[in-house]
């Protein structure tokens, strides 16, 4: 029988923007036996500009995969590099929750010795430095370099990629030659589109970690692996109507 994934975009997708966020997973990177579905978190649109933003960003991801167990869905996948979420439906679902930002920065431990975050404006760097710092993997960080570019929720990197895809190709070649970075994360899964072009000029790898983080949900499910409870404990009593707030 086929496996379940639900892929938690962590605001408010549209008709328009769906066949963006879905092309982050390619044919040749899904399998037969696995079911992806996207679905939008919350009703707001946020960009993750401040710590108001991913206070909510976190709610509207919690709320989208409170009831993913119960909908039949065999593992989570959280689809921002911000990782909202990502403890508390941990603890409240016994199936795998994964996310881009854990994973992204463990495999890029274990490719190199440090890696760089390219990313697309200096607000996004306090949403890195707080997992970075949790996951205690800061001193394999070289750098976080962004291009100072406003991200855009709608048409992400549409329209935008000879001026995008240049300045970021610039920022990673300092980020390996100044910093010392022999391995590059992207650092949004809103800049998917960026990556085969980075990955074609880099002399280092490059990941993008929307793909990443699905692959090891993929790795989990054929393993029989999930989250520790004795890390991650369920609670006691169910509260779900508290992020009621937060349901689009």
């Amino acid at each position: 029988m086929g496996k379940r994934v639900k892929m938690i975009f962590p605001v408010p997708m549209s008709e328009a923007t769906r066949p963006m966020v879905e092309s982050q997973l390619p044919p040749e990177f899904r399998r037969g036996d696995i079911e992806v579905s996207f679905v939008g978190a919350g009703s707001t649109i946020t960009l993750a500009d401040s710590y108001y933003d991913m206070a909510i960003m976190e709610q509207a991801v919690i709320q989208a995969g409170l009831q993913a167990q119960v909908e039949g869905f065999d593992a989570v996948c959280i689809n921002t590099v911000s990782d909202s979420g990502l403890a508390a439906l941990r603890s409240r679902l016994d199936i795998p929750v994964l996310s881009p930002g854990q994973s992204a920065f463990h495999v890029a431990s274990m490719l190199g010795h440090k890696f760089s975050i390219l990313t697309m404006w200096e607000r996004w760097f306090p949403l890195y430095r707080k997992t970075l710092r949790e996951y205690g993997l800061e001193s394999r960080v070289a750098s976080i370099r962004a291009i100072e570019v406003r991200p855009d929720t709608v048409e992400l990197l549409s329209g935008k990629e000879d001026i995008v895809f240049g300045k970021l190709e610039d920022a990673a070649l300092k980020a390996i030659g100044d910093d010392g970075a022999d391995v590059i994360v992207l650092g949004s899964t809103t800049m998917h589109q960026s990556h085969a072009y980075l990955a074609s000029r880099l002399p280092v790898p490059v990941l993008n970690p929307g793909v990443i983080a699905y692959k090891l949900c993929e790795m989990f499910l054929d393993l029989g692996l999930s989250q520790s409870k004795r890390a991650y404990p369920s609670p006691e009593t169910l509260k779900d109507a508290a992020f009621a707030l937060g349901a689009g």
